[in-house]
């Protein structure tokens, strides 16, 4: 791989990560913790949903963004034919 490439293929993996990092903080740190009073007034299935993404909403969303990374990296690592066979 050319260093050119190489770079490029850095870039677009850490934009990735720093994605998923992005999302992994609004649903745990911004929903789960300083938006939950507002979250509070909305109530799914008999449960506040400020409640629901402190208990569950960030779990789900964690387990979610590792497929979502995995799915997007084995096409990233085929585009730069990098991948494992």
């Amino acid at each position: 791989m050319t260093s050119d490439k190489a770079k490029d293929y850095w870039n677009r993996n850490l934009r990735l990560v720093l994605g998923c990092l992005a999302v992994w903080f609004a649903v745990s740190f911004l929903f789960g913790i300083l938006l939950v009073d507002a979250l509070n007034t909305i109530q799914i299935g008999g449960y506040k949903l400020g409640f629901w993404f402190a208990q569950q909403g960030s779990i789900y969303t964690f387990v979610a963004l590792v497929f979502f990374y995995a799915s997007k990296m084995n096409k990233l690592d085929r585009e730069f034919d990098v991948h494992e066979d």
